[in-house]
């Protein structure tokens, strides 16, 4: 064993190890390369070599890097303009280090794991909207349902650039959102910028407690389910599925629409519950990852609780990664057609991991892929009929001048049908008013249809 003589200062210690460490690895390959292999047989302790491992240097830490570090530490501690504390100066060196990674991995304090709670949970306080950072401002993913942020206007890929008076410039993202958070009933002004404005703009939210209802659902026409699921939570998967047997119960089901827009994701396994529900067999996601803990796969059990109807499913740019997990193992088993728009692009796998009580760290410890083996990170899941977001104005005409009203026109054996106007709108159903609003929906429902009276008469041919 080698031993070095302690040494009164820190940086010529560095200097005279790393020598030390370098001239025995000289020395040892010189010996190794010119003393002659022991015949065999040979006993002699003098002629058998020894051979020392040293650490490989790639495996060390940089003691240039870590040099680099104290001595910053020490020129912030001694000279910045405002004293500040050890703890301090640690933490944001925590924080940056986190952050430097990917925008999802982070240094969770005390609040952190409280704010993480209540999201998976579905009740906290705030305006209610997924947020990300990008290039130094906070991007929104998407507004949550019936929440402050989306009642008062704000979309999915809006860039808040102040807060209040606060420009977000320089802000952590943890900063942001505890700013954002406060005492229900107060208000923020948030100043953001949007692409098809000119110029920023300024949105009153008024805070308030966030209940987040993860599944809603109806019959929005006969033998047509419709099932939003705005958020992955712990019991999304059984919630689902109660819904969708609600569903059955208003008559025979002829399709389902999937609603997954503005769905910023959640809970993995509640996405897996959710495919799960729809698909016969086949693997449903997997994931990879440098340690073993982060390599799953997830897969299908039989039965298709829908009974194979045909299923359009609806996503946008705010539709992000348990959202994409869901829509991309649907569309690779070709269970599902994908309308709207491609989806955000999460395609990363987030592990909690407690450091003590109070503090924990969130790391990016996987990657996910479909099941065809499709990475969707930063590309984002691309449906199958491209549908943008549009406003349909119907033009009134003059009714149409037709044989039934020509003198002397044949008569038709068969029994007259009652004359339903083409533009009566007398109806003021929710169901209805949501497709006559929404362009995506009545797009997925015309789909529906088709589908299902394509069905019918192959099957009347067949028979």
């Amino acid at each position: 064993m080698t031993s070095f003589a302690p040494l009164k200062t820190g940086r010529p210690l560095f200097k005279h190890t790393a020598l030390a460490f370098t001239i025995g690895s000289l020395m040892m390959a010189t010996a190794s390369a010119t003393e002659p292999a022991p015949k065999s047989g040979t006993s002699d302790p003098a002629q058998q070599k020894i051979v020392i491992k040293l650490p490989d240097p790639a495996t060390q830490l940089p003691l240039d890097d870590l040099r680099r570090f104290t001595e910053i530490f020490d020129r912030i501690k001694k000279t910045y303009v405002e004293e500040v504390d050890d703890s301090t100066l640690l933490n944001n060196a925590i924080k940056g280090m986190l952050s430097g990674l990917d925008p999802h991995s982070a240094y969770l304090e005390p609040t952190a794991f409280d704010d993480l709670q209540e999201s998976t949970s579905g009740e906290f306080g705030g305006l209610g909207i997924e947020v990300g950072m990008e290039n130094g401002f906070i991007k929104v993913i998407s507004p949550i349902d019936d929440t402050p942020a989306s009642k008062a206007g704000l979309e999915s890929g809006d860039l808040i650039i102040k807060l209040d008076d606060t420009p977000v410039k320089g802000m952590t993202l943890e900063d942001a959102v505890n700013t954002m958070r406060g005492k229900p009933g107060t208000k923020i002004v948030l100043t953001i910028v949007r692409g098809t404005e000119g110029s920023p703009i300024e949105i009153d939210v008024i805070r308030d407690v966030i209940k987040v209802t993860s599944i809603k659902s109806r019959t929005i026409e006969p033998g047509i389910g419709y099932i939003r699921i705005t958020q992955f939570q712990a019991k999304t998967g059984e919630d689902f599925s109660k819904a969708l047997d609600k569903i059955k119960k208003d008559g025979a089901l002829k399709g389902l629409i999937i609603d997954l827009r503005n769905n910023p994701g959640g809970v993995l396994q509640a996405a897996v519950d959710v495919a799960d529900s729809l698909l016969e067999d086949g693997l449903i996601v997997y994931t990879e990852g440098r340690i073993k803990s982060s390599q799953l796969r997830f897969s299908a059990t039989a039965g298709d609780e829908s009974g194979g109807v045909p299923i359009v499913v609806l996503i946008n740019g705010g539709s992000a990664s348990a959202s994409e997990i869901l829509a991309g193992a649907l569309q690779d088993h070709h269970r599902a057609v994908i309308m709207g728009t491609d989806s955000f692009g999460k395609g990363s796998v987030q592990t909690v991991m407690p450091l003590n009580e109070d503090y924990g760290l969130k790391l990016t410890t996987a990657r996910y892929f479909t099941p065809a083996g499709r990475s969707i990170q930063a590309l984002g899941i691309v449906p199958d009929i491209v549908v943008k977001r549009a406003k349909l104005t119907e033009l009134s005409s003059q009714p149409f001048f037709k044989e039934a009203d020509l003198a002397g026109h044949l008569s038709n054996s068969e029994e007259k049908q009652p004359n339903v106007k083409e533009n009566d709108n007398s109806s003021n159903s929710e169901a209805e008013d949501a497709i006559e609003r929404d362009f995506q929906m009545r797009e997925a429902v015309s789909l529906i249809k088709g589908i299902s009276i394509y069905q019918n008469k192959k099957q009347s041919t067949a028979e």
